[in-house]
């Protein structure tokens, strides 16, 4: 293990490692079927060459250059070469549209742009033509296309072998940078409007690597080697700094296909440490309990008898003598098979990014799959805080890093302060003046701390509904509470200034067409959105889920939406993140309706 306090950045880290480890697998991706890896030594290699062109090409100590790429070798590298450059990455979504692209390398004033294929390159170019600041592009696999547009186009490996050429001193110049350098501008989701450029340090990146490193060392230490699997978009805070904890565990990192892979990819790869959104552990969840309705009594019995002991457990409840032989045998025929499905070497599972279903986290860690909820932010580097493996409270988001403050304010919500504080916001000084404060990042998350130290999160202060009655009301819990139910998929609930709430509610697709076979109707949800004998199936489901409400906190009425909240229709962000301004707008009259 390293020391990740006694480095100056993120790439002087890279180079001692790369050092190290030099003949040794480094990144895995997919080639004509199979997995091939690249050695530390290669990947050394490519970024000094790089980074040297870039150099060459007049990038400067401070310059921004854009990334937009799926996760694969390259991603790395070119992220590490700008940063060796003296440059700052901006990596962004390769969901995002032309516009998006567009906003981001106009605000950022990025000199330059790398993208890792044609499909991306024909949404980027766009924006690079109407960018006055950008000056090339660079594509990975451009498929030998010649391009008419008027912009300076490279290819990849033409680029590196330029930069071999002509060498720069990029160790040494990696060895004299400081750790409050920003490193990258990550462009957060723009649930409200348009993204900020939050400011990321190498001694902010690294302060996190170092509170991750001290929470999950224990898990690893007696690891020879350690296998990750990358598949969060690299783009996103969270998994942009996961590859340097990577980099500092000298870890072999394969690059998932997709999500619609991960599985399959997890049984190749065995990664000894998962880490996900909780949409992840919701899908988990659904697949393997609508997976035991097509299973033999006896392995209902054998499945429902592990969740049971495994809760157990979880709760310190004193079992039997018989219950923990039961409990010892169940771990051998049955946890062990699902640790299976997940290529067998998972040693724990890591959630953070949105709020996790405490039923959901229950349910894995009863079948052996210890989860820890972690919190952070963008702004935040992004870690905040995780639950420890040696205590872990599924109802929390944990303790704080190593070297973290987190307290209360008055109003309730938490504000944080450390060296994994960004260092503001990318040319919003009035946005960064309101949000970072005498060194306190206030998060906009409200919450509160138990006598143990560990967080809770009760909610959003701006997603807060405060009704007619002046009742403040937690959306997000009465959305986990509805979307546990597998005929529900996504939901959103409203009632700002109103007498009761409603939701807006997005069916799960197979329910659907199973619902619509029955009933001989077309399985058309935007059909189906106004058909009475549908909307009375879901009011069903909605009033179970009221019996476990409040009386303030029930749902009183229903908008079934015409179509799912998808990042291409804009009603999410990115991050998956549903942007409740844009749901309302679009339902507006139905809103209006139910009140009316």
């Amino acid at each position: 293990m390293v020391n990740f306090k006694k480095f100056n950045s993120v790439t002087s880290l890279y180079f001692s490692i790369a050092e190290r480890l030099s003949q040794k697998p480094h990144l895995w991706t997919k080639v004509e079927g199979k997995y091939k890896s690249i050695n530390w030594n290669e990947t050394k290699e490519d970024i000094i060459h790089l980074s040297s062109n870039l150099i060459n090409n007049g990038i400067l100590k401070g310059d921004r250059v854009f990334i937009c790429s799926e996760n694969r070798p390259e991603f790395f590298i070119a992220d590490l070469s700008i940063m060796a450059a003296g440059g700052i990455s901006v990596p962004a979504y390769t969901t995002n549209t032309s516009k998006d692209h567009e906003y981001i390398l106009k605000h950022s004033g990025a000199r330059g742009a790398i993208v890792s294929n044609i499909e991306i390159a024909k949404k980027v170019i766009p924006a690079v033509i109407t960018s006055p600041k950008c000056e090339f592009l660079i594509i990975v696999d451009d498929e030998g296309k010649e391009f008419s547009e008027p912009v300076t186009i490279y290819n990849w490996k033409k680029f590196l072998s330029e930069g071999k050429e002509n060498i720069q001193n990029i160790v040494e110049q990696c060895n004299l940078q400081k750790r409050g350098d920003t490193a990258c501008i990550i462009y957060t989701s723009g649930t409200g409007g348009n993204p900020k450029g939050v400011m990321l340090s190498h001694g902010a990146m690294l302060h996190n690597c170092h509170g991750a490193d001290k929470l999950l060392k224990n898990l690893i230490i007696d690891l020879k080697k350690i296998n990750f699997l990358s598949w969060l978009p690299l783009s996103h805070s969270y998994e942009h700094t996961l590859q340097f904890l990577m980099t500092g565990w000298g870890a072999e990192t394969y690059y998932s296909e997709g999500a619609d892979k991960l599985l399959v990819n997890m049984g190749e790869t065995k990664p000894h440490i998962m880490c996900a959104v909780p949409r992840f552990y919701d899908t988990l969840y659904l697949r393997i309990s609508t997976g035991l309705k097509n299973q033999s009594k006896i392995r209902r019995k054998l499945f429902a008898e592990t969740i049971r002991l495994g809760k157990k457990k979880y709760f310190k409840d004193k079992m039997s003598k018989i219950e923990s032989i039961i409990d010892s045998i169940l771990t051998k025929i049955v946890r062990k098979k699902v640790k299976a499905r997940f290529g067998g070497n998972i040693r724990v599972l890591v959630s953070g990014g949105a709020a996790l279903n405490f039923e959901v986290g229950l349910y894995l860690s009863a079948l052996g799959l210890p989860l820890l909820q972690g919190y952070g932010q963008t702004e935040t580097a992004p870690v905040i805080s995780s639950n420890p493996i040696s205590k872990i409270k599924l109802d929390t988001v944990g303790i704080p890093f190593d070297g973290v403050e987190v307290k209360i304010a008055d109003d309730g919500e938490i504000v944080v302060r450390g060296d994994n504080v960004m260092n503001g916001y990318w040319n919003d000084p009035e946005s960064t003046s309101k949000t970072l404060v005498n060194g306190w990042i206030h998060t906009g998350d409200i919450g509160e701390i138990d006598d143990e130290g560990y967080i809770k999160i009760t909610d959003r202060k701006k997603d807060i509904i405060v009704n007619a009655g002046g009742d403040n009301i937690s959306p997000s819990r009465i959305q986990e509470k509805i979307e546990i139910n597998s005929e529900i998929v996504q939901s959103m609930v409203y009632g700002d200034d109103k007498n009761y709430l409603i939701a807006i509610i997005v069916p799960d697709d197979e329910f659907l067409k199973n619902w619509a076979k029955e009933k001989d109707k077309e399985a058309n949800l935007s059909k189906l959105a106004s058909d009475k004998e549908f909307n009375t199936e879901i009011l069903n489901i909605i009033e179970k889920v009221n019996n476990n409400l409040s009386t303030i906190e029930k749902i009183r009425k229903i908008i079934i939406a015409k179509e799912p909240f998808t990042v291409e229709n804009e009603m999410m962000t990115p991050t998956l993140k549903v942007r409740r301004f844009q749901v309302v707008n679009l339902y507006k009259d139905e809103i209006n309706s139910l009140y009316n």
